[in-house]
């Protein structure tokens, strides 16, 4: 009997022992969390490639060719002491929220992609937000501008959401002191596209900061092809300004149409403006004393080395200038690559803590430090179209 319970004994030890054994490696295999790089670092982009908004994701999706194809040519990214290249997995979310939270399910848990670029607006990375943070995977977004894109409700950081891009209240507030200091403008008209956030914002953002009379405040909808009423009526009123945040589509038909109502006041707008489609819609001699703040300035390259090589390259391979969108999500890229190589690690976790710390990035649109709440600290610069061209550069820090 008393073999038989030290035997019994024995084997319990054994199984407890066996137990503990089991449970620290559980515990090792969930503390490793996250996406790990194979031969290659996959990047995913998670992109508005159809929809309304896919001329935007096309030029950003341009943009992340262009930087990975530099990247691969010159031997890929150095991890430790190899260096591995990027594999792309380009997915189109079709500009839906509900497709572009599908899309980040698939990119990290079936393709296993160690970040991702992208969406390019706010509403579809928002909800792509949970399937990244569950899977430990970061992503950058080129031109997510909203102010809590990357905040939880409670205020907390969403540590594995970032962004090239700075937000709407900082670019409508320096829209709001530039009508005011150069423009020298007090009494402005606001034409707002409320179909979203974008607008809305950057309107909110604008009227918080500006010190002078808003006479007119009239909104419009995505889509929307026919400002003439509006336009009429603040024809005889008097302004020194308008303020129209919104996206070239439907901001190049307010400037045609209001130049042919005959108002000449300066219209001021958002980087959803920063296109060569907006002259093209609105008419070349029509696009005078028109304004918009910007990340990038197609004069960048007069001044910074890093842009002039990209825009260099953008020319050559696409034959025409390259677009602010498409210079955001190139720097995506790179500020992966950046915070890959000063982490010394591919791991999804490892990229998402070298985002968080990045310090004086070189890029395409300028000098970026990432701050706690994981926007970019950048240069904002606002470009004047004179006869559809870009004639002036105000650089805002």
């Amino acid at each position: 009997m008393k073999k038989w319970e030290k035997q019994t004994m024995k084997i319990a030890a054994l199984g407890a022992m066996a137990l503990t054994l089991a449970g620290c490696a559980t515990a090792k295999s969930s503390s490793s969390q996250g996406n790990n790089p194979g031969k290659t670092i996959k990047i995913g982009v998670n992109m508005e490639l159809s929809g309304s908004a896919a001329g935007y994701g096309e030029q950003q999706k341009q943009g992340i060719q262009l930087a990975v194809k530099k990247i691969n040519k010159s031997g890929g990214i150095k991890v430790g002491g190899t260096k591995k290249k990027i594999q792309l997995v380009i997915r189109d979310n079709k500009t839906s929220n509900t497709t572009a939270a599908s899309v980040a399910a698939q990119l990290v848990n079936n393709d296993k992609v160690v970040a991702v670029v992208g969406p390019a607006t706010t509403s579809a990375g928002t909800a792509a937000i949970p399937n990244m943070t569950k899977a430990a995977v970061p992503s950058v977004s080129p031109s997510a501008t909203d102010p809590d894109y990357t905040l939880q409700k409670s205020g907390k950081v969403q540590k594995y959401i970032f962004r090239a891009c700075y937000q709407n209240n900082f670019q409508g507030a320096t829209a709001a002191t530039f009508v005011t200091k150069n423009l020298k403008a007090k009494r402005v008209a606001i034409l707002t596209d409320n179909s979203g956030d974008y607008g809305t914002g950057l309107t909110k953002a604008f009227k918080k900061q500006y010190r002078g009379t808003v006479v007119s405040s009239q909104t419009f909808q995505e889509g929307d092809k026919d400002f003439n009423a509006i336009l009429t009526a603040l024809k005889h009123k008097r302004i020194d300004a308008i303020y129209a945040p919104g996206y070239y589509s439907e901001i190049g038909l307010i400037v045609k149409q209001a130049r042919q109502a005959g108002i000449k006041a300066p219209i001021v707008g958002s980087d959803g403006m920063a296109d060569a489609k907006l002259a093209q819609i609105a008419g070349k001699s029509n696009a005078t004393s028109v304004y918009y703040t910007t990340p990038f300035s197609t004069k960048a390259s007069a001044t910074n080395k890093v842009a002039s090589k990209f825009m260099s390259a953008y020319k050559a391979k696409y034959g025409s200038t390259a677009p602010t969108f498409s210079a955001l999500a190139y720097d995506s890229v790179y500020m992966i690559k950046a915070a890959i190589e000063k982490e010394g690690s591919a791991n999804s976790v490892k990229i998402a803590d070298g985002l968080a710390k990045l310090k004086n990035f070189k890029g395409v649109t300028g000098t970026t430090t990432i701050d706690k709440q994981h926007n970019p600290e950048k240069t904002i610069s606002i470009e004047q179209l004179t006869n559809g061209v870009v004639s002036k550069v105000y650089n805002v820090k």
